[in-house]
């Protein structure tokens, strides 16, 4: 089995919930598996150092996970219309991985989620899609036949899956948003799996 690199940060829960719906849609995709993990959140002083293991949810990212993954799918909250440190953080410690190619040539994808409507949905996905340029990865998005895509009055672009959270980021995701974060999950699985030469 092929593994798909979920990659996120999510501190109110809404980006580690889009990245559950991606790994649906990864999975599938069939020879196709996702990898869900994410980052230490980061501090401006440290007093001690974060566990090595998270109490809940995915496991921390290890560098070796990049060089294992056949694609990666990258979350975050939206932090003024860019990605959260954490996320920002570990790809800053990435140059070793860039300069000897871990990741070229391999399909990416980028996921996000606001407060709001208008709270930087798509500025934040493509502040990820820099650094993925950067290392020569193949970039997907969620073409407009995705028919939720035409319609959707919460989340949901073209340049990857979105999540409105609301203002107490308590609101569900919707069907709009979970059917399009599975389609960019299938998208980026079958995008590797052609790449590594599958069917």
């Amino acid at each position: 089995m092929s593994e798909i690199l979920i990659l996120y940060y999510s501190r109110g829960g809404s980006v580690a919930q889009l990245a559950r719906h991606i790994a649906r849609g990864v999975e599938e995709v069939p020879g196709m598996q996702a990898r869900l993990r994410t980052v230490p959140p980061v501090a401006p002083v440290t007093t001690t150092a974060a566990p090595p293991v998270p109490e809940d949810g995915a496991p921390y990212v290890e560098k070796r996970d990049l060089a294992e993954c056949a694609g990666l799918a990258l979350g975050s909250p939206t932090r003024f219309g860019n990605m959260a440190a954490p996320l920002k953080h570990f790809i800053d410690t990435l140059g070793a991985e860039w300069a000897s190619g871990v990741l070229v040539g391999k399909p990416a994808a980028v996921f996000t989620s606001t407060a709001t409507m208008h709270g930087g949905q798509e500025s934040t996905l493509l502040s990820m899609m820099i650094p993925l340029l950067h290392h020569g990865m193949l970039l997907v998005g969620i073409p407009f036949t995705e028919a939720p895509l035409n319609t959707t009055r919460s989340g949901g672009t073209p340049y990857g899956a979105s999540h409105v959270a609301g203002a107490d980021d308590d609101l569900p995701l919707s069907d709009d948003e979970k059917h399009l974060a599975r389609a960019l999950g299938r998208r980026l699985a079958e995008t590797a799996r052609r790449l590594e030469g599958g069917a």
